[in-house]
């Protein structure tokens, strides 16, 4: 098993100090107001945030399922930020920025280092768990399903519990595992079962085994796992499984990665030569990358947005925050600055209802 321990400590270098302390502010009673009504927040140094009515819908925000912690603790995998999560502080966060729904996931590693039966046991436990979630608070959680990827026959039995009995709203999985993306034909009959049933399959980014510790002393959130997002991107275009598997939507972290900048290299380099050249045109790439939604979690800046809505269109980008290693205020303030006006109600709330109707 390959420790995550010493590079995935990506809540450092996402502000949690500054959003842990909002929290504990948050604790002694300084917010007024929660839920559906209109809020204001008092704020350290005793700025007032007016926030209002609860409406965003949150595609990027993790929990910590028991099982899930303990396997990752057992690994050594284990980060404050996710041994430190609990419901209620979900929820406070969630009352801060106005949002009203969060469609939660465990983040990485997931289960992608466990064997089998470990992950099949560990992901059913941990979707029972969310599902509970989603009871226990009507209309504030959504679940994505955790899948034993890569084990096949597991994820195969794992989405039809997911899916058939416990009714969740989509997948969520990673964007690589081990040596393996998810364009590879290994994976083909997981998206083969999520297009027979036009699931929507949230990608979260990790580190591949290529890519541990490239650059020395480099946390993996700042380059890898945006790389990694394009990479499995790619992959998806170019074996065809794009095309050939239409009725998944699929959602992809922090604004698609690395792939806005990548983009010449996506339509135009990639086909000029082998082994792609005469068997992709770029109106199908870009049809691709089109069609794909992207999050906005710790990319809520002109600089990358711009880049995002200009690829796909504003249709296609949803709100996320990446909570606990990023807040929603902070994830609001910053996408304030970029959209307004029915631009910002579709990225808030409005793109992600065509996915998840039931949260209208």
């Amino acid at each position: 098993m390959n420790s995550f321990h010493s590079h995935h400590l990506h809540h450092r270098a996402c502000g949690c100090d500054r959003f842990a302390s909002d929290i504990d502010m948050t604790r002694r009673g300084l917010l007024i107001g929660t839920g559906a009504a209109a809020s204001t927040l008092l704020l350290p140094g005793g700025r007032l945030l007016a926030q209002p009515a609860a409406h965003r819908i949150d595609v990027h925000h993790h929990i910590t399922p028991p099982a899930f912690l303990a396997a990752m603790e057992e690994m050594g995998t284990a980060n404050p930020p996710m041994a430190g999560w609990s419901v209620q502080q979900s929820l406070e966060d969630m009352d801060q920025g106005g949002v009203a729904t969060s469609i939660v996931s465990p983040s990485t590693p997931q289960l992608k280092n466990l064997s089998a039966e470990q992950g099949a046991t560990v992901s059913r436990e941990s979707n029972e768990y969310a599902v509970r979630l989603r009871t226990d608070h009507p209309g504030r959680f959504g679940a994505f399903a955790m899948l034993p990827l890569p084990h096949i026959d597991a994820c195969l039995r794992e989405i039809e519990y997911a899916f058939d009995t416990l009714k969740m709203d989509g997948v969520g999985c990673l964007t690589s595992y081990g040596d393996k993306w998810l364009g590879y034909a290994e994976f083909e009959p997981v998206w083969a079962e999520l297009d027979r049933r036009g699931a929507t399959v949230y990608t979260h980014p990790t580190n591949a085994n290529c890519c541990v510790n490239v650059v020395r002393d480099l946390n993996d959130a700042f380059i890898e796992y945006g790389t990694d997002t394009a990479r499995t991107i790619f992959t998806l275009i170019f074996s065809g499984f794009g095309e050939k598997y239409p009725n998944i939507n699929w959602i992809f972290s922090h604004g698609g990665g690395s792939v806005p900048s990548f983009y010449e290299r996506f339509v135009e380099q990639s086909i000029e030569r082998p082994p792609y050249a005469g068997q992709f045109t770029r109106e199908q790439i870009e049809t691709q990358l089109r069609r794909f939604y992207y999050d906005t979690a710790a990319v809520s800046n002109a600089v990358t947005l711009a880049g995002t809505r200009e690829m796909a269109g504003i249709g296609q980008i949803v709100y996320g925050t990446d909570y606990p290693y990023r807040s929603s205020i902070e994830t609001n303030e910053g996408l304030a600055t970029v959209f307004t006006g029915e631009d910002l109600q579709a990225v808030e709330r409005g793109n992600a209802l065509r996915l998840f109707p039931g949260f209208g």
